[in-house]
């Protein structure tokens, strides 16, 4: 596993910076002019041409599942394998977050609350919010010491408001170890992740780490055969997390002149890891704590302190805007929220039943697709693109259509578009969902163009051999077309 870009949020973290998601969502939402329209295509020429793509000797092995209707009057303008099933990546979520928003509500907010008990022992509950930070728990701390407190017996760790496996069983083992794949339980802490640079030192010597929290340092073996390269050699670091214990393998090259590298890994053991960061802010306010412990067994008494998420309407721009997987993955168990869980019973299986059964309600066909996550990450999802283009239909004609649309990235503007379509027709008028697995790029949205009526459209290709990158400029030529189309367009016979 190959060094990846972390997420905003988690650059953030690294830089020592904590600002709330609104204001990173406004940053993304910031308006740019969308760029002039220079060509324009009649309806009849969108088969024409989008065949054309697609039908590339470069793309022969690659299966391709498209189809593009009017919003408002649902005409089909193209349709390729529409109701075939596809492996949706990303676009997974677009099923996620539109189902938390029309079952929870834009106003829901997920609250984590401390209780306190006769004996003076605090117990942590938490319920999932994937956007808890170390901020919060200074603001916690904060509340105590308000209280009072200022020795604690025991802090207790309450991880129990999620049932079943904090990974999904279908996640790759590469995935797993990546920032990407974090656990999701229900005390998340900076998105159970640890953030680490990589720096080159002096020739021949291994790389040096340095930790975000340079307390983490401790909690790590680290296996660096790493190695520091001569100047403008290439660089390439691979940071892999062992499945069995806290083991970090570090591997590779960088040029001694090279810029340091940033990553970051999913955390061994989330629970614990909220307890010594919660202790730390704690006794930065000058609370003690005799003992910390795991349990799920007690009473919550009286709730002492308590920090709520931002709410649904923000939480959903960080899931879709930076496609971000243990946020859809947090979204989708709160849809279990209100459901009474049997024991053993996964939560994450409520909140999938759930999922389909607001879908269905929305008109969902609900065998137009089949999904075991609520991120995309798992290879076992299916989704066909007439499906995709049913949510997207349904979310539009709601009371949350503006909500909805404000979560998805803008082309040429924000969230994963923010350096595609630039300069292009469709820069600031398409807000799409990206995906992206090895094998399975998608893409899917809303086309607001001048010139004809909005449009809704999926694209989805899986089992091409192609790079990523060539399969998203083929993809994002396809959309330009849609850009193009214009009303009243008449085909004129040369003979006249």
């Amino acid at each position: 596993m190959f060094s990846q870009k972390i997420s905003l949020s988690l650059m953030l973290l690294f830089l020592g910076t904590h600002i709330g998601i609104t204001q990173q969502a406004v940053k993304a939402q910031t308006p740019v002019p969308p760029a002039t329209t220079t060509k324009s295509l009649c309806p009849a020429q969108l088969a024409t041409s989008i065949d054309t793509t697609i039908n590339r000797p470069l793309f022969s092995r690659a299966r391709w599942g498209i189809l593009v209707k009017n919003l408002v009057s649902t005409q089909t303008l193209y349709s390729h394998d529409a109701e075939k099933y596809f492996t949706p990546a990303s676009n997974a979520k677009l099923l996620t977050t539109a189902a938390a928003l029309k079952q929870l509500g834009a106003n829901f907010r997920i609250r984590t609350s401390v209780y306190q008990d006769a004996d003076g022992n605090l117990r942590v509950v938490g319920r999932g919010d994937p956007s808890f930070k170390n901020a919060q728990l200074t603001l916690l701390a904060k509340q105590l010491r308000q209280q009072g407190i200022t020795q604690v017996n025991k802090l207790i760790a309450d991880d129990s408001y999620f049932q079943g496996e904090v990974i999904n069983p279908s996640w790759q083992w590469e995935d797993v170890q990546a920032y990407y794949g974090a656990p999701v339980n229900s005390l998340i802490l900076n998105e159970n992740a640890a953030v680490l640079t990589v720096l080159p030192q002096t020739i021949g010597k291994p790389l040096q780490i340095k930790w975000a929290d340079p307390t983490e340092a401790y909690q790590w073996r680290v296996e660096n055969n790493s190695v520091t390269a001569q100047k403008d050699e290439p660089r390439l670091v691979e940071v892999r997390r062992d499945l069995k214990g806290a083991v970090l393998h570090l591997q590779g090259q960088l040029p001694v002149n090279s810029q340091p590298d940033i990553t970051a890994i999913a955390v061994f053991d989330p629970v614990q890891n909220f307890l010594r960061h919660f202790r730390q802010s704690l006794a930065a306010e000058g609370i003690s704590v005799q003992q910390t412990t795991i349990a799920s067994d007690g009473n919550n008494e009286q709730e002492v302190a308590a920090i709520e998420s931002p709410p649904l309407s923000e939480l959903l721009m960080e899931t879709n805007l930076n496609s971000n997987n243990l946020f859809a993955e947090a979204l989708l168990r709160a849809l279990a929220h209100k459901k009474q869980l049997a024991k053993n019973q996964s939560t994450a299986d409520v909140g999938l039943k759930g999922m389909q059964e607001t879908l269905t309600q929305l008109g969902v066909n609900p065998t137009s697709y089949s999904v075991v996550d609520g991120s995309g990450l798992s290879r076992k999802n299916l989704i066909s693109p007439a499906a995709l283009v049913q949510v997207l239909q349904a979310i539009a004609t709601s009371p949350e259509a503006k909500i909805f649309r404000a979560s998805l990235p803008v082309a040429g503007v924000s969230g994963s578009l923010t350096n595609r379509f630039r300069n292009t027709s469709a820069q600031g008028i398409v807000h799409a969902k990206t995906g992206t697995l090895t094998g399975a790029i998608s893409l899917s949205g809303y086309v607001d163009s001048p010139q004809y009526e909005p449009l809704v459209f999926s694209i989805m290709v899986n089992q091409s051999e192609q790079p990523a990158s060539t399969i998203r400029q083929a993809i994002d030529d396809i959309v330009v077309l849609f850009t193009q189309l214009r009303r009243n367009c008449y085909t004129i016979s040369p003979n006249k």
